[in-house]
């Protein structure tokens, strides 16, 4: 069973504010990279970083939707009765971080 369909992703308004906030910033540094492709006076280091930034800015949007699904969905696992569906989610989810 997908828990998408079952549960959707509830974001409390904070948490979905913060996370459009960052992602939207995360879309304007992208652009800033590719900018950088097309001048061959920037140096690759700088855009190394860049990427980086944005990679680290990546994790930190990750860690909110985490967080969220830990508290909405993990916690209330017992309840429903389907602790391992949501365990393999997130052992899946997490042999990518």
């Amino acid at each position: 069973m997908n828990h998408v369909e079952c549960h959707g992703l509830h974001l409390d308004p904070k948490t979905r504010d913060d996370t459009r906030r960052r992602l939207l910033s995360i879309k304007g540094h992208v652009e800033g990279v590719l900018r950088m492709l097309d001048d061959e006076t920037v140096y690759c280091v700088d855009a190394l970083k860049q990427i980086k930034a944005v990679n680290g800015a990546l994790d930190k949007v990750g860690a909110l939707v985490l967080r969220s699904h830990l508290r909405d969905h993990v916690v209330t696992a017992q309840e429903r009765g389907d602790v391992d569906e949501i365990v393999d989610e997130l052992m899946e989810v997490l042999k990518y971080r």
